[in-house]
């Protein structure tokens, strides 16, 4: 069956299999590959310094590869915080956390900004990511317990330790971590779609550059079919330009106005809560 990954056979600590090709030993447990993770990262220290992070770059659909290259911002705010913008000419869309409420805001049937708050499911997972680094760095201050299960070999021949996290709450999670290079490899999360609530989504990262001490993925892509190999199958966030600790917008992460729509047909900010909680600037 093709598949990303191909898990090894049992055995995988032991003869051979004890070092890679560099000839350092392998990661013995968890906490092993996780150190060694941060530390390809840029370190603890670097990270901590880390309070705010910004992605600039375009959206490549799956399936059309040469398609139109659609911009994309993304603000992140520690522990949680996030403001998604899609900058489509005629399908704008955003997404905002602010660690308690979401709301996606995107044209209606009639072009103008509709509003749908998160459901519960939905704000229960935003409020469980780390937004601006991963749950691996400084993992134990967070709460996260890890295991290591094994080592998985991925189509390209790549060795890939992979991880299974406990969240506070209770909540499970996969990481695969590179054997070589101690990077991240993919990350597994439940889907917050109500059409497949649960559904594994895989998150695949590559292509790490240094920003401001920090390393920072500039490609990431998504399929729903955990496991899938990426490429046409996924959607790809090119990461162009990176932005440590920028100060932001006091409103990006605000909940988005209420609309009302007036006799003539305009539409109006109106004071007051949205739908979902929060309340209106």
């Amino acid at each position: 069956m093709r598949g990303l990954l191909i898990t090894l056979t049992a055995g995988w600590l032991t003869g051979s299999a004890l070092a890679h090709a560099a000839g350092a030993p392998l990661a013995q447990n968890a906490d092993e590959v996780i150190t060694r993770n941060v530390a390809a990262r840029g370190g603890l220290a670097a990270w901590q310094k880390v309070d705010t992070l910004v992605y600039l770059g375009h959206i490549e659909r799956a399936g059309n590869r040469e398609g139109p290259r659609v911009p994309f911002v993304m603000q992140m705010k520690r522990p949680n915080m996030t403001r998604f913008e899609i900058k489509e000419q005629y399908n704008q869309y955003t997404r905002i956390f602010d660690g308690r409420h979401g709301w996606r805001i995107r044209p209606g049937h009639d072009g103008q900004p509709q509003t749908t708050a998160f459901s519960p499911t939905e704000v229960g997972f935003a409020q469980t990511e780390y937004v601006v680094d991963t749950p691996l760095i400084d993992y134990q201050a967070k709460g996260v317990t890890a295991e290591l299960d094994g080592i998985d070999r991925l189509e390209d021949g790549r060795k890939a330790y992979r991880l299974s996290l406990q969240l506070p709450g209770g909540a499970q999670r996969k990481a695969w971590v590179d054997v070589k290079t101690n990077l991240d490899v993919r990350y597994d999360r439940p889907a917050t779609s109500p059409l497949a609530p649960g559904k594994p989504v895989s998150v695949y990262y590559s292509d790490f550059r240094p920003e401001s001490g920090v390393q920072v993925p500039h490609s990431i892509e998504t399929t729903a079919e955990a496991g899938r190999p990426v490429g046409q199958a996924a959607d790809k966030l090119v990461i162009e330009r990176v932005l440590i600790n920028p100060k932001l917008d006091a409103l990006a992460f605000a909940p988005p106005a209420r609309p009302l729509r007036q006799g003539n047909g305009a539409m109006v900010r109106i004071p007051g809560p949205v739908p979902g909680g929060g309340q209106n600037p």
